[in-house]
């Protein structure tokens, strides 16, 4: 091939797989928000994309993974893979999709990952393989599985099965998955470089959740299961407050629901919910975004719509100020926030039916100029 017509076959093949290329940020206190669209459907071979998770680790690269719902948009056991790109200029531009982890048939799939960065540097991915969430047996069970990377991102190891951490034949349940988007880290007190991960644990004969804690003082190598954190929740997400303190929040239908562990997630108090919250059941994401703000990305709506950022000057104690981030149809949505102060945001958008996957990068002084006071 001359080098020309394969430069003009490059050019044509970027053209068509970017939704759209945004422009650097300005590099002053002005507000800005870019977006580009990283997958919709068709892309890549694939009919559907599902399942965001974003984060940024401690090189400055950018890591976002999420599922690749290659015949249709259903959960496991449906045939998943689990893909990612990296970016190393804060989303400017993507790397291709990669896989890492590829399903092998219906019943054989992989979804809903959520990532960490140990303080040794590993990342690890957390997933859910095999069978489907309402559908585990103790002779087939949805399983908890995790991969680990060495290189900040660009390779993965084989699976580690962290099933039987959450549950087994005698606990009570039958099924548990962890909840996509980001684990934690703790940075503070005497748990300090501790990871965690929230799950969801179904009761036997019940379709109830229980919410439980997983966390790891060895970087991942090995695990420990917490006392209940929340009954009859879904999927949940963690952030530590200022005093070390655990927040957990929880997935409801109405109010959102909360609880918090003073002991690095292993006990919890008695929980409770935030009426100003009220909203879909549906997966979001916390952020802390400096010692005095937290962010929660949820629909601000009874629908699967209105993704919007709600603010928290109290610690969690409640949350204010929604910011609309996708107007009408949308779902899961993951932060965080990167090397040089501004936000990454990637997101389920809907225009169509089929979820098409966004990444935005916004300021502090974009967010608080669109805040609904």
């Amino acid at each position: 091939m001359k080098p020309i017509t394969f430069v003009l076959l490059l050019l044509s093949v970027l053209t068509a797989t970017a939704c759209h290329k945004p422009e650097p940020a300005p590099q002053s206190d002005e507000p800005f928000i870019d977006s580009v669209c990283l997958y919709r459907p068709g892309d890549y071979g694939s009919a559907n994309w599902r399942i965001p998770a974003i984060l940024s680790l401690d090189d400055g690269s950018l890591l976002a993974v999420n599922d690749k719902r290659k015949y249709n948009e259903s959960d496991l056991p449906e045939d998943i893979d689990i893909v990612y790109r990296r970016s190393t200029d804060h989303g400017d531009s993507w790397s291709e999709p990669q896989t890492l982890i590829e399903g092998q048939g219906r019943g054989r799939g992989y979804g809903d990952p959520a990532l960490v960065q140990c303080a040794n540097g590993d990342v690890l991915c957390l997933f859910a393989g095999h069978n489907g969430y309402f559908a585990s047996t103790v002779a087939d069970p949805i399983c908890i599985y995790m991969c680990r990377s060495t290189d900040r991102g660009r390779t993965w190891s084989d699976t580690v099965n962290l099933t039987s951490v959450v549950w087994d034949a005698t606990s009570g349940y039958h099924g548990a998955f962890v909840a996509s988007g980001n684990g934690l880290r703790l940075r503070r007190g005497p748990h300090a470089g501790r990871i965690l991960f929230a799950a969801a644990v179904l009761r036997n004969g019940q379709n109830v959740s229980d919410n439980y804690v997983i966390f790891s003082d060895d970087d991942g190598h090995t695990w420990q299961r917490s006392q209940r954190a929340f009954a009859a929740g879904d999927e949940a997400k963690l952030i530590e407050l200022t005093d070390g303190t655990v927040l957990i929040s929880v997935r409801r239908s109405g109010a959102r629901g909360y609880n918090r562990s003073t002991d690095g997630g292993m006990n919890w108090g008695t929980q409770g919910t935030w009426p100003e919250m009220t909203v879909n059941a549906c997966n979001g994401e916390m952020l802390r975004l400096d010692d005095t703000t937290l962010l929660h990305s949820i629909p601000n709506s009874m629908q699967r719509e209105n993704v919007s950022v709600f603010t928290s000057n109290d610690e969690g104690q409640s949350w204010h100020s929604p910011v609309l981030m996708c107007a009408g149809p949308s779902v899961y949505s993951s932060m965080t926030l990167l090397d040089d102060g501004t936000i990454g945001f990637y997101v389920e958008k809907n225009p169509s039916g089929a979820c098409e996957l966004w990444y935005y990068r916004f300021n502090r002084e974009w967010l608080e100029g669109n805040r609904r006071r």
